[in-house]
């Protein structure tokens, strides 16, 4: 596009002023001179038709003289720049206005013919030879008691009245050329507003093309060209942050599964060269089996969020008792909480709360937003489970009062395999995807997931489900 648009459209330009001139000097050539020509073969037609009727009658009628009438025509001759014949149908001439009068020699048109115009009233051409340009020459017929007695013929040159077509053309050639100097204007629009907007939208292009996803460019535009670059460069920019995430989850991965099982090859190296002693295999192999867990939780974790993310997932929705599954949940963490003194505390509106929702995968966000709240505890606290119901929906809150989450890394905890500097030490065997898999679970139910923290004093998610007909009824 970049090479070839602007020559196209310079190219039409050049071939519009090209055909322009040609129309002007063929087709307007040829119409203007045919007009004119008519014209004034009118004019001349009225004039003969006037002398006809009046000076010549009145001389085959013998009602004026030779001379009289030669005058007349001299008169008209020089006003029309015309010469004025009036001839017998024998083709006899009876005066010219352009020689003296000569009764004595006589002067015969040969192969005078009247019928020449061909039922018109002009011909054009050389009449019969009698002159050596090309002339226009008008007949009116002399008529005397019903009978031609002869006709007023009136020659002009056509160089007249080609003259005057020259005249005209230049003036279409002059208009034509401003024209084309004005057609100038849509060119420069073009060119400012058109082609290098386009130009710079094809640089960007090549450049997103080439791997350069922050490339920066800015059209100035309100149109659809503006919002095409806008949207080109929005795209670009998520391209980008995609790439930086994929990078960045790349090294994530990498990370998280270098470190165990660069542990388990370490251990197990140590055991197979005599640097652990026997007695104490059971426990490095502890440690080892351990680091497999680790490895394993990791890889479901990946599995599950690859699932979560898949276009078009269907949810296994049904009508459960959410109360029911807090209660479960909680259970399931009474010997971790009962080892570090920690108490949880139910708030659960109604004995029953039923919610239309996928039953595994809302468990599997209690258990990892119940899971964080006790591995950030301090011991001897209280973790608070309650739940209330507004508008059709219950909000389910779990609150704990522990280390809390740094104000400026608020927004990042959801992102994949993020840990704050804070939490590494606590969540030796976290994956950094647990609240990653939450937000995608909650977000895939159509609800919103929120947090409140303050560092030092202890976090609350808040997540919302839709409740279901059957705790309508009831």
């Amino acid at each position: 596009m970049r090479k070839t648009l602007y020559l196209k459209f310079l190219l039409g330009y050049l071939i519009f002023g090209f055909f322009g001139f040609v129309v002007v000097a063929t087709f307007v050539s040829s119409t203007t001179l045919e007009h004119l020509r008519r014209e004034k073969a009118d004019a001349l037609y009225k004039e003969a038709t006037l002398i006809a009727k009046t000076y010549a009658t009145d001389l085959y009628n013998s009602e004026t003289s030779l001379d009289t009438v030669k005058a007349q025509l001299d008169a008209l001759d020089t006003y029309l720049s015309a010469t004025i014949w009036i001839i017998n149908p024998s083709g006899r001439m009876v005066l010219n206005s352009s020689t003296p009068v000569d009764v004595e020699n006589e002067i015969v048109v040969e192969g005078f013919d009247p019928t020449i115009t061909a039922g018109s009233y002009y011909t054009v051409g050389t009449f019969f030879d009698t002159f050596d340009d090309e002339m226009l020459s008008v007949f009116a017929p002399i008529t005397s008691n019903f009978k031609v007695r002869g006709y007023v013929v009136i020659h002009m040159p056509m160089q007249a009245i080609q003259s005057s077509c020259d005249s005209l053309l230049n003036i279409s050639y002059i208009l034509l050329i401003i024209l084309f100097l004005l057609s100038l204007i849509i060119l420069i629009f073009f060119t400012e507003m058109v082609y290098m907007p386009l130009r710079k939208i094809t640089e960007a292009t090549e450049q997103y093309a080439s791997g350069n996803m922050h490339y920066e460019f800015q059209i100035d535009s309100q149109d659809e060209i503006g919002y095409l670059a806008a949207s080109l460069s929005y795209m670009a920019s998520e391209i980008a942050r995609t790439e930086d995430d994929q990078k960045k989850f790349v090294a994530n991965v990498s990370h998280d599964f270098r470190s165990p099982l660069t542990s388990i090859k370490g251990y197990l190296e140590a055991m197979l060269d005599g640097t652990i002693p026997p007695e104490m295999h059971e426990k490095y192999l502890s440690i080892v089996l351990n680091e497999t867990d680790r490895l394993t939780k990791l890889t479901n974790s990946l599995l599950t969020l690859n699932n979560l993310n898949t276009k078009g997932m269907l949810l296994d929705k049904s009508d459960f008792d959410l109360n029911q599954i807090i209660r479960n949940t909680a259970a399931s963490f009474e010997g971790t909480c009962s080892s570090r003194n920690i108490s949880i505390d139910l708030v659960l509106t109604g004995e029953t709360m039923y919610v239309n929702a996928d039953v595994d995968k809302i468990q599997q966000v209690f258990y990892n937003l119940l899971d964080n709240a006790i591995k950030f505890s301090h011991q001897n606290s209280t973790i608070k489970i309650e739940t209330n119901e507004k508008s059709n929906k219950v909000y389910v809150s779990i609150k704990d009062s522990g280390i809390g989450i740094p104000k400026e890394v608020l927004k990042l905890i959801w992102d994949r395999f993020y840990k704050s500097d804070s939490s590494r030490g606590k969540d030796r065997k976290g994956t950094g995807l647990g609240l990653s898999i939450t937000k995608e679970i909650i977000h895939a139910h159509g609800e919103h997931i929120n947090v409140i923290s303050t560092e030092g004093e202890g976090s609350e998610f808040i997540f919302s489900l839709a409740t279901s007909a059957i705790d309508d009824e009831d």
